[in-house]
């Protein structure tokens, strides 16, 4: 932080006699006389200023060091008190003056060393020039990234707590002085390396890497001798619904992945466009009307998937039930049951199922085929 004691090469605002000084002005004094409680500084042809009261206990530590002579920033607060001066306030200059210093890091892309002063479980804690910043952890290096598998909160904060004392080299990501918001970002330097390192890679490109972390929400592949990071999304790892990424995939396995989007330094990749699509002439063995034996396998408040085949599941939607209550009360997660076949759409990956009740003497479709049941190594 430039020190508002000693001056900086310029003030925010420069001083302009022509203008007359308003409220929340920065301006430039010399002090000319110190008080038990009180500094006076001389403001040249605007006049003379004070600093006393609460602005004089705030900044007594750093007015304290300063001598008859000196040059000094201060700010404004008010155009004339009863005595005739200008009340100024030193504490109030050196905030604004650190946050325009912020400002030119952040638009410059300084690196700035921090020492970590805190963990929540949303990132990490930093001061910079004494002011309180935040690194989160979606901001943190691919190397300093927490990946806990099954994303428990408190593993991650576990993690997270052990960077405390230590120092990270972070940008300046994004700043806000009205909120006193000063977001940090440890990734921000690497992220014009990894540009130009992912300018060898297309999309559409099959890659060979290997997972490094799994998350409630996919897995993270390290791939290439640039050592380059990408994610998996779970929708990605298999055409089946899977609940924990865990069941497809396991950290330090090699796989090949099939890279379908690359968005500024964030790659993402998919292992189920590399794997046979099971919803592929689906219509040559299902029909619109047949009676399928299918698998309950999640219940949610839209409705039921059911497993029809190993890869394929359908959708009984709550509307086939009235209600979550009457859904529950008619049918069990793991329980297989007779449900009739509403609409097949290949291409969205998507069958609507009705569920045929036992006591039914016929199905919602007069001329319903019975397919094949699961059979006990389909479950």
């Amino acid at each position: 932080m430039y020190d508002i004691l000693t001056g900086m090469k310029e003030p925010l605002e420069k001083n302009n006699s022509l203008k007359p000084p308003r409220v929340d002005e920065i301006i430039e004094g010399k002090v000319i006389a110190k008080e038990r409680g009180a500094l006076f500084l001389d403001l040249g042809v605007i006049g003379a200023g004070i600093i006393y009261g609460k602005e004089f206990y705030e900044a007594k530590d750093s007015l304290k060091n300063l001598k008859i002579g000196d040059n000094v920033f201060a700010k404004i607060v008010d155009l004339e008190n009863e005595e005739g001066y200008l009340e100024l306030s030193i504490s109030q200059a050196g905030k604004e003056l650190t946050w325009g210093e912020l400002k030119q890091k952040r638009e410059t892309g300084e690196i700035i060393r921090v020492k970590i002063s805190g963990a929540n479980k949303g990132g990490l804690l930093a001061e910079i020039s004494g002011i309180s910043g935040f690194l989160p952890v979606s901001q943190l290096s691919p190397v300093n990234y927490p990946k806990i598998e099954g994303g428990e909160t408190a593993k991650i904060l576990k993690e997270l707590q052990k960077f405390v004392g230590k120092e990270l080299e972070v940008q300046i990501f994004d700043l806000d002085p009205k909120t006193n918001k000063l977001i940090l970002s440890e990734k921000l330097k690497e992220t014009k390396k990894i540009k130009e390192s992912l300018k060898n890679y297309k999309v559409g490109d099959v890659i060979d890497g290997e997972i490094i972390g799994i998350v409630d929400f996919g897995a993270f592949i390290k791939f290439g001798k640039e050592n380059l990071e990408g994610l998996i999304h779970i929708s990605e790892l298999d055409w089946t619904i899977i609940e924990n990424p865990s069941q497809i995939v396991k950290i330090g396995q090699i796989v090949k992945a099939k890279i379908i989007n690359i968005s500024d330094d964030k790659v993402f990749l998919s292992l189920k466009v590399l794997k046979q699509d099971p919803w592929k002439d689906i219509e040559e063995k299902y029909k619109k009307g047949d009676i399928v034996k299918g698998k309950v396998t999640k219940l949610n408040p839209f409705g039921a998937f059911v497993q029809v085949t190993p890869k394929i599941q359908g959708l009984c939607h709550i509307s086939e039930f009235n209600s979550q209550k009457k859904m529950e009360e008619k049918i069990k997660i793991g329980k297989k049951y007779n449900f009739q076949i509403l609409e097949i759409r290949p291409e969205e990956h998507r069958m609507t199922l009705a569920l045929l009740e036992e006591h039914s003497s016929s199905p919602p479709f007069a001329a319903a085929r019975v397919t094949e049941e699961l059979t006990d190594s389909e479950n």
